[in-house]
C-alpha cells in the first residue's frame, strides 16, 4: 500500500518538476526560436528550412507511448533522467550539423530532442501522481508554470550563445540545450516520486484497455485535451507566417506576438489549479475552449498588430484552462494500476493530433487562408464544449 505523500513532500516534488518542466521546456523554444534560422544557409530547397522543427515535433508524437512505458518500467525519476539525458547526444549532433551544414543529420538531431521532449510531457503526470490528492490540480498547474520561464529562457539563451562559435552561427545555441538537460538530471536526482506499477508486474492490472476506451470519464479529457492542444498549434504556428508574409507585419513585431503568446500560456498556472479546485475541471475546460472561440472571434475582425497579439494572447489563456482542465480530469479517472496505460494512450492521441496539427497549418493557410483557419477553430471548439455539456448532464441525472 502506498502511503500518501506528506504536504511538505508535495511541495518538494512540485518545485523540482517545476524546475525541470522549465529546462525541458526551454529546449524546445530553443529549437523553435532559432532552428529555421539555423538551416536557411544549407537547406536545399527554401521551402524546406521548417522541416528539422517538425521532425521534433514527429518525434514527440511518435515516442509518446514508448516512453511513458519506459517511465512505468523504471520509475518515474529515472525514466525522467533517461528522457533528458536523450536530448544531450542530440544537442551535440545538432551543434555539428550546423558547423558542418548537413541538414539531414540536423534533422535527425531535432527528432531525438523530440524523444527527449516526449519524456518532459510526463512531467505533469509524475507531479500530480506524487502529491496528496488535494493538491493534484495544483500541482500541475503549477509544474506548468514552469513554461513562463522556458518561453522566456530559452530563446534569450539562444539568442546570446548564437555567436559563440566562430564561423557557425546557431551552433553554440544548441549546445545550450546539453547543458538544460544535464541540469534537469541534476535537479531530478533528489525527487522522491510515487512508485509506478509496471504493466505485468503482479501487482494487478486492473481493467482492459478495451474497457478503459469505453468509459466516459477517460475518453472525455483525451478528446478535449487534443482538441485544445490541435487548436493551439494549429493558429499558433500559423499567426506568425500570416503577420509577416500575408499582413505585411515585421518579423519583430510577430516575435513579440509570439512572446506574449507563450507568457499566456503558462502565467495563468498560478492559479489555474485554485480555480479548479472552486469550480471544478470540467467546467474551466469549457472556458478555456471558450476563450479559443473567442480568439478566432478577434482574429476574423482585423489584421492589425494589435488584433494579432490580442488573438494569441487569448490562444494561450484558452490552451492553458482547456489543457490543465483536461489533465486534471484525467488523472482523477484513473486508477494506480491503469495510469501507465491511460497515460501512454493520452499522450499518442494529443500529441499525434497536435503534430497533425502542426504539418496541416502552413498548408491550410496557404489554402484556405488565415481567415478560413479561425473559423474552423469555432465549431471544433464548440463540440468540445457540447461533449463536456452532456458529461455534465449525465452526471446530473445520476
Amino acid at each position: 500500500m502506498v502511503t500518501e505523500p506528506s504536504r511538505s513532500q508535495s511541495f518538494r516534488n512540485i518545485g523540482l518538476l517545476a524546475a525541470v518542466q522549465a529546462f525541458g521546456g526551454s529546449n524546445s523554444s530553443i529549437v523553435m526560436s532559432v532552428a529555421a534560422l539555423a538551416t536557411v544557409n544549407f537547406a536545399p530547397d527554401p521551402a524546406m528550412v521548417t522541416l528539422p522543427v517538425t521532425a521534433m515535433i514527429v518525434g514527440l508524437a511518435l515516442s509518446t507511448s514508448i516512453a511513458t512505458m519506459i517511465i512505468y518500467r523504471l520509475g518515474r525519476t529515472r525514466g525522467l533522467m533517461l528522457g533528458a539525458a536523450v536530448a544531450i547526444p542530440a544537442s551535440l549532433m545538432a551543434a555539428l550539423a550546423v558547423m558542418l551544414g548537413s541538414f539531414y543529420l540536423f534533422a535527425a538531431a531535432l527528432f531525438l530532442v523530440g524523444v527527449s521532449g516526449a519524456f518532459i510531457q510526463q512531467v505533469r503526470f509524475a507531479a500530480a501522481d506524487s502529491v496528496a490528492p488535494n493538491l493534484k490540480s495544483r500541482a500541475i498547474s503549477w509544474v506548468l508554470f514552469g513554461g513562463v520561464a522556458a518561453g522566456f529562457f530559452g530563446p534569450q539563451l539562444s539568442s546570446l550563445t548564437r555567436t559563440w562559435i566562430a564561423g557557425s552561427e546557431y551552433a553554440a545555441s544548441f549546445l545550450v540545450i546539453a547543458v538544460l538537460s544535464l541540469a534537469s538530471i541534476l535537479v531530478l536526482m533528489p525527487t522522491r516520486l510515487a512508485p509506478t506499477i509496471a504493466p505485468g508486474s503482479g501487482v494487478g492490472t486492473g481493467r482492459p484497455t478495451r474497457v478503459l476506451l469505453r468509459q466516459p470519464e477517460i475518453v472525455l479529457p483525451m478528446v478535449t485535451a487534443a482538441l485544445t492542444y490541435a487548436l493551439m498549434t494549429l493558429v499558433m504556428v500559423a499567426a506568425p507566417l500570416a503577420m509577416v508574409h500575408l499582413c505585411g507585419h515585421s518579423p519583430g513585431e510577430a516575435s513579440s506576438a509570439i512572446q506574449w503568446h507563450v507568457v499566456a500560456m503558462f502565467a495563468p498556472s498560478f492559479v489555474t489549479g485554485s480555480i479548479i479546485r472552486r469550480v471544478g475541471a470540467p467546467l474551466v475546460t469549457a472556458i478555456g475552449l471558450l476563450t479559443i472561440i473567442a480568439c478566432a472571434v478577434v482574429a476574423l475582425n482585423g489584421i492589425t498588430v494589435g488584433h494579432f497579439t490580442l488573438t494569441l494572447i487569448l490562444l494561450g489563456l484558452g490552451w492553458n484552462f482547456g489543457f490543465i482542465g483536461s489533465t486534471t480530469m484525467l488523472t482523477s479517472a484513473y486508477r494506480p494500476e491503469e495510469a501507465g496505460r491511460v497515460q501512454a494512450i493520452n499522450e499518442q492521441v494529443v500529441f499525434g493530433v497536435s503534430a497533425l496539427a502542426s504539418l496541416g497549418s502552413g498548408f491550410l493557410l496557404q489554402t484556405i487562408g488565415w481567415e478560413a483557419i479561425n473559423t474552423l477553430a469555432i465549431p471544433l471548439a464548440a463540440v468540445a464544449i457540447l461533449l463536456l455539456a452532456g458529461s455534465a448532464m449525465r452526471r446530473a441525472a445520476a
